[in-house]
């Protein structure tokens, strides 16, 4: 379950159009002059639209013969791909969990549409939570049944603060609870946490000013984490 107020953002609004896919026919040079031009260790395999996962770096390296075809090398992760209308937090998980810089997008058919690299979904991050702009995220956890965002933004809108964004998903550790995360415009957001635990709202994660001055990527990293990506 997952809805944004502002940005909802789909795999397929972050293919990466300029990393070609390889072919079995191509060759262990053209595979390394291509990571070497896009600066990825990882190229899918591809064969008539079909997906036959991943090939990397290690295992090219290996090969003494450059003239070598795809073809003669296993492929990784072929089970592992998103398709085009997971939101990106699924693509960062499911990346991160099998630790792929770069993670295969399929459509409903199963035919390849292109690639996702960790870049473009950290992007993605950026932009869906209004990261350039100035402000604060919250992150909250409560009973499906208690999920009021109507009541919510009223709490905080009372602080003179907006929502930017927000994003709702099922609690992957506990099935009975959910979590939200917001996007808010303030940089401090002492009292909007003052207020929602006044009603009874658990606070799980906070992001602001007023916390110790981390740099921009170590609260990036806090969020990632605390997302079990």
């Amino acid at each position: 379950m997952a809805e944004t107020q502002v940005d909802y953002t789909v795999a397929r609004d972050f293919l990466n159009v300029i990393i070609p896919p390889l072919k079995l026919s191509d060759t262990v040079k053209k595979a390394m002059d291509w990571m070497n031009q896009f600066r990825i260790n990882q190229l899918a395999v591809v064969e008539d639209g079909e997906y036959l996962g991943m090939i990397s770096d290690d295992e090219l390296f290996d090969s003494t013969f450059i003239e070598a075809t795809i073809s003669q090398f296993p492929l990784h992760y072929k089970n592992i791909y998103v398709s085009e209308y997971q939101h990106f937090y699924e693509v960062i998980k499911i990346a991160d969990a099998n630790r792929l810089q770069a993670i295969a997008v399929l459509d409903e058919f199963g035919k390849y549409k292109g690639m996702i690299t960790l870049n473009d979904t950290t992007s993605a991050l950026a932009r869906s939570y209004a990261i350039k702009d100035p402000g604060g995220i919250l992150v909250l956890s409560m009973k499906e049944y208690d999920y009021s965002m109507t009541e919510i933004a009223r709490l905080i809108e009372s602080n003179n603060t907006k929502i930017l964004s927000s994003y709702v998903e099922n609690d992957p550790l506990n099935p009975n609870m959910m979590k939200l995360t917001l996007k808010l415009n303030n940089a401090d957001l002492t009292r909007i946490i003052a207020t929602l635990e006044r009603f009874e709202y658990d606070i799980v994660a906070s992001f602001h000013h007023s916390e110790p001055d981390y740099d921009h990527q170590d609260r990036l990293g806090m969020l990632f984490k605390y997302l079990d990506m």
